[in-house]
């Protein structure tokens, strides 16, 4: 039974028709037209009915960034779409008869994709954070993606570990977003620069380039330069700060990280494990969880919001059998 996902972002929306194990088919994508929330739903429309010619296709996922209700039908908020309260679901609903549709934020997508055929195989309780220009979350509990009473559950950038401290784009000070995201792993690594010392190297890249940018940073990083590492580690302590805060709660078996800063593996994971032991409460005497990396990279968005299409199409929870 394969399911078609669509994942909405601010530059571009992909699309892929996804078997029932998680494998892509096919894929088309198209520019988003940021601004036009018409020409939007005629760009999604027209990518499902092509990702499904031929096949025998009953449901649509469409991931999107930003607030959806626990209905998976309207998107209250999206910060880069000019979309607010939109019934997203039933304008394509009107177009698409016989389609099964579903609305999901794209952090909850990529989430359900990495426990279902990622990362966090094997677990029942999974939190995922997506290292990115911000910081983007999904929690899995008991085998059920956990969608808040409204909807916008997992919303973990916008956890605060600094009390008063930097201002977010969420209205508040001190979310992890502020912390543990790639934009805050370039003021690390601008600020190494400024220092000299270790920030030798990454002063001259930006001299040469005008700025430094993620991937300058990324490919220092490789290279395993000090000044690099050092941005890193900082980056990694304050994630794995906000994941005791969130182990505290939730008690996730495995942590799934995603985004590009993810890319780093092992030296990410390392300074996260070694904060988050530092800061779990009564360590010695609670199992510890696993940390590992997402596995789907840039195909996740589609491949789970056609896996959670494909379960609503069928009448199940998000709990499929194990």
């Amino acid at each position: 039974m394969h399911a078609i996902g669509i994942d909405i972002g601010g530059t571009k929306i992909a699309g892929a028709l996804v078997s029932e194990s998680g494998a892509i088919l096919r894929t088309e994508r198209r520019p988003t037209p940021a601004g036009d929330p018409v020409a939007i739903v005629d760009n999604v429309v027209e990518l499902i009915t092509l990702l499904g010619a031929g096949e025998d296709v009953v449901a649509a996922g469409v991931a999107a960034a930003g607030f959806v209700d626990a209905a998976q039908s309207v998107v209250y908020y999206a910060p880069n779409i000019n979309w607010r309260s939109e019934p997203f679901r039933e304008h394509l609903s009107h177009l698409l008869p016989g389609i099964d549709i579903t609305i999901d934020n794209d952090a909850n997508a990529a989430g359900w994709a990495e426990y279902r055929f990622g990362g966090g195989r094997g677990a029942t309780d999974m939190t995922m954070l997506t290292i990115g220009t911000g910081v983007g979350g999904a929690v899995i509990a008991d085998g059920r993606l956990l969608r808040g009473g409204f909807g916008a559950a997992g919303e973990v950038g916008h956890l605060r570990v600094v009390p008063g401290g930097l201002p977010c784009g969420c209205g508040q000070r001190g979310c992890i977003e502020q912390y543990g995201s790639g934009r805050a792993l370039l003021r690390y690594a601008n600020e190494i620069a400024d220092a000299a010392g270790i920030g030798l190297t990454l002063a001259e890249a930006r001299a040469t380039h005008g700025e430094l940018d993620g991937t300058i940073v990324g490919a220092l990083i490789e290279d395993h330069d000090p000044g690099a590492l050092a941005a890193l580690r900082e980056l990694g302590s304050w994630l794995g700060q906000a994941c005791a805060s969130i182990g505290a709660v939730l008690d996730p078996q495995r942590f799934v990280f995603g985004g590009g800063v993810a890319a780093a593996g092992e030296l990410l994971l390392e300074p996260i494990r070694e904060a988050f032991l530092a800061h779990l409460p009564a360590r010695g005497f609670h199992p510890e969880p696993t940390f590992s990396v997402a596995e789907l990279v840039n195909d996740a968005g589609v491949v789970g919001a056609a896996d959670l299409a494909r379960l609503h199409a069928r009448g199940e929870s998000t709990a499929p059998a194990r």
